[in-house]
């Protein structure tokens, strides 16, 4: 439980040290997102290596992505992807009711023009972990209300 509560305060840090030097002039909001998704793209390429180095093949696309939805997310956010939805075409639709990391900010509405910036670490997360599989993809949140919150995947083609 500990780990948790140190990964919650570490990511809550990184976003609001960044956000904050923004305001002081030593950088832009965009700048910021992107920094954010860039750090967590390499924590998933990171993690995925570890997860799955005693791991069998994956057979297609949709087996990974069920292996990001079942191990990887219950490794990184102790409990599974509440809903996986696909249109076999390459877009993929991960649904978390319960986000750990927007539960700290979900009382009340007034914090939900902020969720994005909570979300770019995460959206990097996906996307490094599926690099590191061979998937390229490009991947955005959606929050509606708080703390769920929708990750479309869109897988590219090569």
């Amino acid at each position: 439980m500990a780990d948790e509560a140190l990964f919650l305060l570490l990511h809550s840090e990184m976003v609001a040290g960044l956000y904050r030097a923004a305001e002081q002039g030593e950088g832009e909001n965009g700048r910021c997102t992107t920094k954010l998704e860039s750090m967590g793209f390499r924590v998933g390429q990171g993690l995925i290596e570890r997860f799955t180095k005693d791991t069998a093949r994956f057979k297609d696309e949709l087996d990974i992505m069920k292996f990001i939805c079942k191990d990887f997310w219950t490794t990184v956010f102790k409990k599974q992807i509440d809903n996986l939805r696909t249109n076999h075409q390459g877009i993929y639709v991960l649904q978390d009711n319960k986000f750990r990391l927007l539960t700290p900010m979900s009382a009340g509405k007034q914090y939900l023009e902020h969720a994005p910036k909570y979300l770019a670490f995460t959206c990097g997360l996906i996307r490094g972990g599926l690099s590191n599989l061979g998937i390229k993809s490009i991947v955005t949140a959606e929050v509606s209300s708080m703390p769920a919150c929708k990750f479309q995947v869109m897988i590219q083609k090569m």
